[in-house]
């Protein structure tokens, strides 16, 4: 099954609330015929576009190849939150890496929110600081307490408060969490104005975006000074460079890669503007997310809508009836919303990785790749397009600190992850269900 064809139509974005209020942008033309370029990127989301763009500015010749349009895939479907840190907390990391490894992962996703802001701002997106961590039981609040104290003495970040019951409900009015957090150095966005603004971007700094150009096959140089071959149905580029930032999309172009980067799906939903009703589900324009397993995500835009994403499915099929879907999550957090018309309901493909860090890999001697964010990419696949644009130039010190990360391959590598993913999302969302 190719996930780029199986739930969308080609060449359309999903109908998302985001897709139907989204920036302007016309289409940027087939790849057709024979190009070359100095390097080709596949995949035009948040870590194609960041790479092309770095590349452009740097004076490089890249050719992005995108299957269908701008920002289609994980980029453009998100629930724009822009998280601090890693996928995994800090202690997590030091058991895995050691401190002085984990303060270096930690400066760097600090850097990465830098770059998304700036790169936002040029963009003319806005960004809403704050986003809040929810609880569901007693010991995780305490656990997040411990490590507000050991980021602040250690990691030099000071900007996470905790809230107690009363005060967490007083801002996240639901009686499903014990407790939680609020963030005020992460924040939240539109995503795929994000995307459609960097590719602006990239495009004005030179990259040639080719839309509707799906890459078929990559034929690698496998010795210096030998050029890589980008098959797409049309044509092809010959290239120095192949850079795959596909995600979850990635296929069969890396058999390495995908043995450790898994797809999988995640749905969202919008509802109409919630007007005065808007304070029944958060006090203040911040972005919230839980500790579920399966999590739910959610925030308000700025016409007050709610957008929500929850739940989980065990076929890389979308549901028939996706608001249904997520209604189920939604009111179980917000009952009062029973009565609130979902307006928009969408799918869309992350990849998720084995210990949930992302996936930097050297597939081939001219070839870089980074994918695998597990849910945690908005800022992290921006930095991980800059990493790649540094190392093709020679500058592989940040790539190299990622890539050095364990990254084990699912057990049974590409052909059995699906069926034991499926065994262990139906394990976890039954602990969720059962409250563990």
């Amino acid at each position: 099954m190719n996930l780029l064809f199986s739930n969308d139509r080609l060449g359309e974005y999903p109908p998302s609330l985001y897709a139907a209020t989204r920036d302007p942008l016309p289409p940027f033309p087939e790849q057709r015929g024979e190009e070359r370029a100095d390097v080709v990127v596949v995949g035009a989301g948040y870590t194609g576009l960041s790479a092309a763009l770095h590349l452009a500015e740097a004076g490089r010749e890249v050719a992005v190849l995108e299957a269908h349009r701008v920002g289609f895939g994980a980029s453009g479907r998100n629930g724009g939150q822009l998280g601090s840190g890693q996928r995994l907390e800090v202690d997590e990391l030091e058991a895995m890496a050691g401190r002085e490894a984990a303060r270096r992962l930690w400066d760097m996703a600090e850097e990465a929110k830098r770059l998304t802001r700036e790169l936002a701002a040029r963009a003319g997106v806005p960004v809403m600081d704050g986003i809040a961590h929810a609880f569901r039981k007693p010991a995780e609040f305490d656990h997040a307490r411990a490590l507000i104290d050991r980021l602040a003495r250690d990691y030099g970040y000071g900007r996470i408060e905790a809230l107690d019951r009363d005060a967490f409900r007083a801002l996240v009015p639901s009686e499903a969490y014990v407790a939680g957090e609020l963030d005020r150095g992460a924040g939240h966005l539109n995503p795929l104005n994000l995307a459609i603004g960097m590719a602006r971007l990239a495009d004005a700094a030179g990259a040639r975006i080719r839309e509707l150009s799906h890459v078929h096959h990559i034929r690698h140089g496998q010795k210096a000074g030998e050029k890589s071959i980008v098959q797409t149905g049309k044509g092809r580029v010959i290239c120095d460079h192949v850079i795959l930032a596909a995600n979850g999309y990635l296929g069969h172009l890396d058999s390495h890669v995908a043995a450790r980067v898994m797809p999988i799906n995640n749905f969202i939903a919008a509802t109409e503007p919630l007007g005065a009703r808007a304070a029944e589900v958060l006090a203040r324009p911040i972005g919230v997310h839980d500790t579920k397993f399966v999590v739910n995500y959610w925030r308000l835009d700025p016409e007050g809508r709610l957008i929500f994403g929850g739940g989980e499915n065990v076929s890389y099929r979308f549901p028939a009836d996706i608001a249904a879907k997520v209604r189920k999550p939604l009111l179980e957090i917000y009952p009062g919303l029973a009565d609130v018309a979902l307006t928009h309901a969408w799918g869309g493909t992350l990849a998720i990785t084995m210990n949930r860090m992302p996936c930097f890999a050297r597939p081939a001697p001219n070839c870089l790749s980074a994918s695998g964010y597990s849910g945690h990419g908005l800022a992290l696949a921006t930095l991980a397009g800059k990493l790649m644009a540094q190392a093709v130039q020679g500058q592989a010190e940040g790539f190299d600190t990622m890539a050095a990360l364990p990254s084990p391959a699912f057990p049974g590598g590409a052909a059995l992850r699906w069926p034991l993913l499926v065994a262990g999302m139906g394990w976890y969302s039954l602990r969720d269900r059962l409250g563990f």
